[in-house]
């Protein structure tokens, strides 16, 4: 039986003032009872404060990218020992965002994975396709095509230590949202992709929705039987919206 996560991506969001509130808001309404996972990932800058506020919560706490590399010159960069070192537990890689805005490849999705597992930080990955592609009715190829850039670097047992997320492009921060089926059909796409090649891994697999997930329309989308929660971007800025979603995913 898969247990639902939800997760909140806050993007390039937040001050220390409004952090603070969020953040309680959210530790005391998961604590007080949510069944599902939740966790929070902030901007780099405030992942310590999240851990210090967060610490022994129901609440995990993690980044929305990080290098592929170790350490050397890269200046600007975030190393996954680093997140580790604030005791972050997952780790946003691919998001359509990074793809879109700064030239992430399938192939530099692939290395963060590697990365980010080396670290032992669970990556959460994400798959998707652009309106346009939708439109020219290869969404499926899309996403396989992404799914297996991890596949073949990793392998499809590394997937047991990992979350996929979709996320249409075209249902993110516009307003339009997938219905439940089509998130459904495409959920259910990645599921039987990777059964292909492990069905025992494909079962247990956390397949996260992604795409203006909003309180009143969660219910309706975490009904699904392939959907497992959600990557929750501008509902996880605020604490009541936010944990209206994670109780219609417990």
């Amino acid at each position: 039986m898969r247990k639902p996560l939800v997760v909140g991506n806050w993007k390039m969001n937040g001050l220390r003032a409004t952090n603070r509130p969020l953040l309680e808001s959210v530790r005391e309404g998961v604590d007080a009872g949510v069944a599902a996972e939740v966790a929070v990932c902030p901007p780099f800058v405030y992942l310590a404060d999240a851990a210090s506020l967060l610490q022994g919560s129901a609440v995990s706490w993690g980044a929305q990218n990080l290098s592929q590399h170790e350490t050397g010159a890269y200046t600007g960069e975030v190393a996954p020992s680093m997140l580790r070192d604030l005791d972050c537990r997952f780790v946003i890689v691919g998001h359509s965002e990074r793809r879109a805005l700064y030239g992430e490849t399938d192939s530099l999705v692939a290395e963060k994975v590697v990365a980010a597992q080396g670290a032992e930080l669970t990556p959460i990955i994400c798959l998707g396709e652009s309106l346009e592609e939708r439109e020219q009715a290869v969404t499926e190829q899309v996403v396989k095509r992404q799914l297996d850039a991890v596949l073949e670097r990793v392998g499809v047992d590394a997937l047991s230590k990992a979350v996929i997320a979709y996320e249409p492009i075209w249902a993110i921060g516009t307003g339009r949202t997938a219905t439940p089926e089509q998130a459904q059909e495409v959920h259910g796409l990645i599921r039987a992709h990777v059964a292909t090649q492990n069905s025992n891994i494909a079962e247990e697999l956390l397949i996260l929705y992604g795409g203006s997930v909003k309180g009143n329309n969660a219910a309706q989308l975490l009904a699904m039987p392939d959907i497992d929660g959600g990557l929750i971007g501008g509902a996880s800025l605020n604490a009541e919206e936010f944990l209206t979603i994670c109780q219609a995913a417990g």
